[in-house]
């Protein structure tokens, strides 16, 4: 064992300290458990918005579409893709695609108990990943499309069903402008809520067969591909790598491809969320700033407490660099402990807020009706490794102090 460790466990457990020394190192211990467990809050909290945001812009278009790049300045009136396309033996092949499926966008007008409604119409088949909206379902149940049979059936969000005066069971009409003017019944099978409003007002779920025929489209005439990836952060990546296969060249009937990943589609909603990153780094610089200074305050009220003994070490030929050492080994001592209590009280808050959503928020204004929390173990460590760090580094400066204790001096006032 080192010597400078030795003296500082026998500092620590000498029990000598003064009751004002100890309540000091004591409020510096709490200073820094405070700090971290803001910062560790302030993450978990901004990851899990970044986390339930993403996926539920995700649940309404995927990670990446593939659509006709004719239809790139009318995003809710495509020009049709053929289904069968070269490049999608590949793209399935690719280890970051999880799923891929179709469909159709036509936008309608809904009518019911004297309301009009403007309404995008989302088409889609029989290969359709219902997770995200079985998740978000209120009422009723999701419709399962099939080749043989066109269903009439439609899920619509909650915004859309009170504004109309709907429930589960009731026909709407939507008139398409088009010429000529088409008009279709459906009926609603289900209502789902989640929680994005511009997102909420808009879309609706119908049979993809509909919308063909609306349009008059062949049955392999589809508005785009979806594209659902296996990791989010490897989302720029992996769009890269399905612009190398489908982005270069003609489709089979001579359209182009454009290739849209859902930050691009939704840029103000991901240039919000990333606001919030900065948000967040300046509250760990300015808590782990806080911390350094509380634990500043702390070494420098046991330095001066132990200055007798800081004396008897030179008398006995000890270096300024090897006390010091000393004194830093016994902060690290006080920082650890704050870091363990830090970690549990940031856990335990972040835990209750999980499991029972104690902060509500305001679903209109935030998109989620409870604060989220995503807890990374990453981001644990290295919250607790930069905040000390930061700390040492911060220590370095007040710990010169012992240079200035002369031995004489000091011994003479033991």
């Amino acid at each position: 064992m080192k010597t400078e460790l030795y003296l500082a466990r026998r500092l620590l457990s000498g029990g000598t300290q003064k009751k004002s020394t100890g309540l000091m190192v004591s409020v510096s211990i709490v200073g820094i458990a405070l700090s971290l467990s803001v910062m560790i809050v302030a993450v978990s909290v901004t990851s899990g918005f970044k986390n339930e945001i993403g996926m539920k812009a995700t649940g309404f278009s995927a990670d990446i579409q593939i659509t006709n790049l004719e239809g790139q300045y009318s995003l809710y009136n495509m020009s049709p893709i053929a289904t069968e396309q070269p490049f999608m033996e590949a793209l399935n092949a690719l280890p970051e695609v999880r799923h891929i499926q179709r469909y159709c966008i036509k936008p309608g007008i809904m009518k019911s108990a004297g309301e009009i409604q403007g309404i995008v119409l989302k088409g889609i088949a029989e290969d359709f990943e219902w997770d995200f909206f079985e998740k978000n379902l209120l009422e009723g149940k999701v419709f399962h499309p099939t080749d043989s049979v066109v269903s009439d059936k439609i899920l619509l969000s909650r915004h859309i069903a009170k504004l109309l005066q709907l429930k589960t069971g009731d026909p709407v009409i939507i008139h398409f402008v088009q010429e000529p003017l088409r008009i279709r019944r459906f009926f609603v099978c289900g209502i789902y809520e989640t929680g994005l409003t511009e997102f909420d007002k808009m879309f609706a779920l119908v049979d993809m067969a509909q919308l063909q025929r609306l349009n008059g489209w062949k049955s392999n005439q589809i508005s785009g591909f979806e594209i659902f990836v296996r990791h989010f952060d490897r989302l720029e990546a992996t769009t890269n790598e399905v612009f190398n296969l489908a982005g270069y060249g003609l489709s089979g009937d001579g359209s182009s491809l454009k290739i849209q990943n859902v930050r691009e589609l939704y840029a103000q909603l991901f240039d919000w969320l990333g606001l919030q990153d900065t948000t967040v780094f300046i509250v760990l610089l300015l808590m782990a700033l806080v911390a350094g200074f509380n634990m500043i305050s702390g070494l420098l009220i046991v330095i001066l407490e132990r200055t007798s003994t800081v004396g008897v070490l030179k008398a006995l030929g000890a270096g300024n660099r090897f006390i010091r050492k000393v004194f830093l080994y016994e902060s690290v001592y006080f920082i650890g402990k704050g870091l363990l209590w830090g970690n549990f009280i940031a856990l335990s808050l972040c835990w209750l807020q999980w499991k029972f959503g104690i902060v509500a928020l305001d679903q209109e204004s935030y998109f989620l009706s409870k604060v989220p929390i995503r807890i990374s173990i990453v981001h644990l460590l290295a919250i607790n490794a930069g905040t000390t760090l930061i700390i040492l580094l911060m220590l370095i400066v007040p710990s010169s102090i012992i240079s200035r204790i002369s031995p004489d001096t000091s011994i003479k006032y033991r």
